[in-house]
């Protein structure tokens, strides 16, 4: 069964940075595509940035485009989230998540099959 724990979130001012970390245990993810979300309050679980199992392909919403990266070190079983410029309006719980098969950067929230339990990212104004 795989598990996925995240970490680094927090209460940042707008304009700052914070790095989200995102650790697999119980089974290889170096196969895997993987993807990080988030959901607001009252709203849906969106979409943010994906890579696949190499860390050769990524995507991302547009609205993190050029702010948020993506990548993962293998070797660690570790995804990774570089949030900069940050904005009030990406404050969410944020989740990372891998299927439970396919190596591809999926964008499509049905993709994934397992999730963390989320780290909360608050950005003041």
């Amino acid at each position: 069964q795989a598990k996925l724990v995240e970490s680094g979130g927090g209460v940042v001012q707008a304009g700052g940075s914070l790095r989200l970390s995102c650790v697999g245990s119980g089974r290889i993810f170096t196969s895997y595509g993987m993807g990080w979300f988030r959901q607001a309050p009252g709203k849906e679980r969106e979409f943010v940035a994906a890579i696949n199992w190499s860390g050769g392909s990524t995507s991302y919403a547009e609205a993190v485009k050029g702010r948020f990266t993506i990548s993962r070190d293998n070797a660690k079983n570790t995804l990774y989230l570089q949030m900069n410029s940050l904005k009030p309006e990406d404050t969410a719980v944020y989740y990372c998540a891998t299927p439970d098969s396919g190596s591809y950067a999926y964008t499509d929230i049905h993709e994934y099959d397992y999730w963390g339990q989320g780290t909360q990212v608050t950005v003041s104004s």
